[in-house]
């Protein structure tokens, strides 16, 4: 039992070393933030303001645009991981990082944990724009909670999946393109911004099991006091399935892409 303690306090350890790295990084470079901020804003404003008179549906468009843009802001900054962890190859910091006596999988363990900690930081700055131009929370303090962690926990789930593909291109131009180029259509074709019964029956039939879709209907009903057009405690449950079965796939390719870099 000793033995196990001591190899857990050397892997936190290892981990929050390697979280303090990233997050210094932020500090040293704070436009990083800045502009990682200004899109899911851009989204939000353009489509509530531009577009929202064209496509809205009957009540208050920003309380069904905020959830979906907020699902769309942990996707795309998940996808900054892969562009680090490939920055980090080329500069052969991973290398470096190898050769120490330290747990291997607190490298990709601390990258993303801190692209998660961003999220925290970039969700909040969204939810006080949000009710700066109307959006209101209908649901109690339990169902935000919930929705919180869902948004946190299916960013972090697709960090993985970024991961993956950085450790697979090894280079920073080529992982920003790979990685940003299946999310657009994962994103569009989705409930974020219209309900899926407007789509063509072959586009709605996708964007239904899309885990986008599942993870945004659930965020939705929980901050709008379920708004009775889906199912919440099935969307809340799939969610978690998704995000477990993301989890399940993409970390052993991941930490075995790692380990053959």
């Amino acid at each position: 039992m000793k033995k196990i303690l001591n190899h857990t306090a050397w892997f936190v350890s290892d981990l929050l070393v390697m979280v303090e790295r990233n997050m210094i990084k932020y500090v040293r470079l704070p436009q990083l933030m800045v502009f990682s901020s200004i899109q899911p804003v851009m989204f939000l404003l353009l489509f509530t303001y531009v577009f929202g008179g064209a496509i809205s549906r009957g009540g208050n468009y920003i309380d069904y645009l905020l959830p979906g843009i907020l699902a769309q802001t942990v996707m795309f900054g998940a996808m900054m991981t892969g562009v680090g962890l490939a920055e980090d190859l080329q500069k052969g910091i991973i290398d470096r990082f190898k050769s120490l006596p330290m747990a291997h999988s607190a490298f990709l363990l601390g990258r993303t944990f801190t692209d998660m900690i961003r999220n925290v930081f970039v969700v909040l700055l969204m939810l006080g724009i949000g009710y700066c131009i109307g959006f209101r929370l209908h649901g109690g303090l339990g169902d935000f909670l919930t929705a919180f962690s869902i948004l946190l926990f299916f960013g972090f789930a697709f960090s993985w999946v970024s991961a993956t593909i950085g450790m697979a291109v090894k280079n920073v131009e080529t992982a920003q393109v790979s990685g940003f180029i299946w999310v657009f259509p994962l994103v569009f074709a989705s409930s974020i911004f219209v309900p899926t019964e407007t789509m063509p029956e072959w586009l709605r039939a996708f964007a239904d099991i899309n885990p986008i879709s599942v993870v945004v209907n659930a965020v939705r009903g929980l901050m709008l006091a379920n708004v009775g057009e889906y199912d919440l405690a099935q969307s809340v449950v799939l969610s978690f399935v998704w995000i477990a079965g993301i989890l399940a796939v993409f970390i052993p390719i991941a930490v075995r892409l790692y380990r053959r870099s």
